[in-house]
């Protein structure tokens, strides 16, 4: 009988991905999934690139490349970063397979058996399964409308068992959809100088801002460079170009970067270059700020029609907050309704959503719920609320 690894114990099916395969099935209206829309996608634009490679960068997009990434995209991506106000002169830059990766690359290089993480509550269900991949005792820290409770990160900063990093995802939340405040980026900031607890900022959906007055909200907390705090910043590709590219980054003090490049060597020696080259010409021949621009307003529009609807239809004591970019809606019911039952109900009549306990490190959550908005239209939109508002209020 073969004989697995003790720490596979802490791996399961990621109820989303369960979910998934329901909503695979005819007539079923998901909001369940954090995917782009297919028909959204930039194919047009990616067939002109691959039409028009020269020979050399064809060579390249079948060859092997560094571990660190195609140095043709690192450039390219260091310059849209810069224009973040990102310190990357200062920082090494790595090319990840995914940010999923990049969160496993850090969950490697930081934590042993038995170490404390802070992290979000609720949080992104695929940094708790790194974390917990690797055995971490999870710490998690409310949230509120403008990000996490600074008294709770304060407590837990000074306890002997020090935790090895908090993670962040400051920027329209997964799951909460949230966009931290300036202050509150700037007292997590304060909170953790000094204390060699690393901060990773996780950046997946800034770009996707729907709103001009919150861009001041997105500069990220590695563009001011506070001292005495290492932070490591990640993003993707997934949201602003196409996941099939399993393409995302990290940008890392140097001493952080040396680990990640040895560990990912590793695990898979590179990320795949055939991706990488279309990345860069994607970035280099002017295209993604206009394809960024084009599916935000997309977006935007699917969530307002998502958020009239809750509005006109939710009973006033289930509450949420209208999105301000990004993919998802976090609704809490009262203390009485159980998710769970309202999902089941839901699932009767042709519409599934994700229950809040996913995201909840403590999976003690019964009242809330994350919709997506992302990859239904205008007609699945309104025909799916209607079913789940008439759940809850039965």
């Amino acid at each position: 009988m073969p004989r697995f690894a003790t720490s596979l114990t802490s791996l399961r099916s990621s109820e989303i991905r369960d979910l998934m395969k329901l909503a695979t099935q005819p007539g079923i209206i998901s909001f369940a999934g954090g995917m782009p829309d297919n028909t959204l996608f930039p194919i047009d634009e990616v067939k002109e690139i691959i039409n028009t490679l020269t020979p050399q960068q064809q060579q390249a997009a079948f060859q092997y490349g560094p571990t660190p990434g195609l140095p043709s995209l690192l450039d390219s991506l260091s310059q849209h970063l810069e224009s973040k106000g990102l310190p990357v002169s200062t920082n090494r830059l790595m090319i990840t397979t995914g940010s999923q990766q990049a969160i496993a690359l850090l969950a490697r290089a930081f934590i042993d058996p038995g170490d404390r993480v802070l992290v979000e509550n609720p949080c992104f269900i695929g940094a708790i399964s790194a974390f917990n991949a690797n055995q971490a005792q999870l710490t998690s820290i409310d949230l509120d409308n403008e990000g996490i409770h600074i008294d709770q990160l304060e407590k837990e900063t000074q306890r002997p068992n020090k935790a090895k990093f908090l993670y962040l995802t400051p920027y329209f939340h997964n799951p909460r959809g949230i966009l931290y405040s300036a202050e509150r980026k700037q007292q997590v900031a304060r909170t953790l100088a000094g204390t060699d607890i690393v901060l990773i900022e996780d950046d997946a959906y800034g770009d996707l801002y729907f709103y001009e007055e919150d861009k001041p909200r997105l500069t990220p907390i590695k563009a001011a460079n506070p001292s005495g705090l290492d932070i490591c910043y990640t993003g993707s590709f997934s949201k602003i170009l196409g996941p099939g590219l399993r393409l995302g980054w990290l940008l890392l003090p140097e001493s952080i970067y040396q680990r990640c490049e040895l560990i990912k060597q590793s695990l898979d020696a590179c990320s795949p270059s055939f991706t990488q080259v279309i990345a860069d010409q994607f970035i280099r021949r002017g295209m993604l700020q206009p394809y960024i621009e084009r599916i935000r307003h997309e977006y935007r529009r699917r969530a307002e029609t998502m958020s009239d609807l809750l509005q006109s239809t939710l009973p006033p004591d289930v509450q949420w907050n209208r999105p301000r970019g990004g993919f998802y809606i976090w609704l809490t019911l009262p203390q009485h309704i159980d998710a769970s039952a309202v999902l089941k109900r839901t699932i009767d009549q042709g519409a599934v959503f994700v229950i809040g306990k996913t995201f909840d490190p403590k999976g003690t959550q019964h009242n809330t719920l994350r919709l997506s908005y992302c990859n239904t239209n205008q007609e699945q939109i309104k025909k799916g609320i209607t079913i789940i508002a008439n759940a809850i209020k039965k």
